[in-house]
């Protein structure tokens, strides 16, 4: 098996294993909210934070859905370099998320792992779009 053979599998995998843990932490965000507040919170300064904790994972999941949509396409799935990528910053989200998840990490540090880990090959996936549909050049 190739190495770009191998890669299809291993980025889809990741990305799976990515989405669930993100899925995860929306159905219980509860205990991660509790963690972003003081001891003594206000039902306010929970909503607010939950609210922002929402909107995190809800970007999240568009940009999912941007690169899911450019994997299953075909734009992007022969690609070597957004396949290693993708697969580079899906596996470190998977672990960062985990510990985020357990270790009941502030919100803050979600907006770090959304940014390096998420908008980063949705970004590149837009740009495979725009070269691929715009510029008419070959998905691989």
């Amino acid at each position: 098996m190739s190495a770009v053979s191998s890669l299809v599998p291993a980025r889809f995998l990741t990305i799976i294993a990515h989405l669930v843990i993100v899925i995860t932490i929306f159905w219980s965000r509860g205990n991660n909210v509790k963690a972003c507040l003081p001891l003594d919170f206000t039902q306010e300064q929970y909503d607010d934070e939950d609210r922002k904790l929402v909107v995190a994972l809800a970007v999240t999941l568009g940009l999912f859905a941007i690169e899911l949509a450019g994997f299953f396409s075909g734009v992007s799935m022969f690609n070597c370099s957004q396949g290693l990528l993708s697969t580079g910053v899906h596996a470190s989200a998977s672990v960062a998320l985990l510990f985020f998840l357990f270790e009941q990490w502030e919100c803050d540090i979600y907006w770090w792992i959304l940014a390096f880990c998420s908008v980063l090959p949705a970004f590149v996936e837009i740009l495979l779009f725009i070269a691929v549909f715009g510029l008419k050049k070959k998905p691989l």
